[in-house]
């Protein structure tokens, strides 16, 4: 299940996004989106989790709590159209 994480600080680094969703199950991978012009974070990110389950509880847990400062918003993200 592909995730949408929203108001991330623009400091939080894959590897610790990453991190932060291990401890609810695998993480098949994460991104944070780049601004191409700056180099510096947009201020959201994706994470896949295989397992519904565990990417269930990782949006009941993290879904407006604090990281960084910031309280993230994390979500199912929108399914990509072909």
């Amino acid at each position: 299940m592909k995730l949408l994480v929203r108001n991330l600080d623009r400091s939080t680094t894959e590897k610790e996004l990453g991190e932060l969703f291990q401890k609810f199950g695998a993480v098949q991978y994460c991104t944070i989106t780049m601004d191409p012009t700056t180099g510096l974070s947009k201020g959201f990110g994706f994470v896949e989790m295989p397992r519904a389950g565990d990417a269930k509880a990782a949006v009941k847990n993290l879904n407006d709590s604090t990281v960084g400062g910031n309280r993230i918003r994390v979500k199912k993200a929108a399914e990509e159209k072909a």
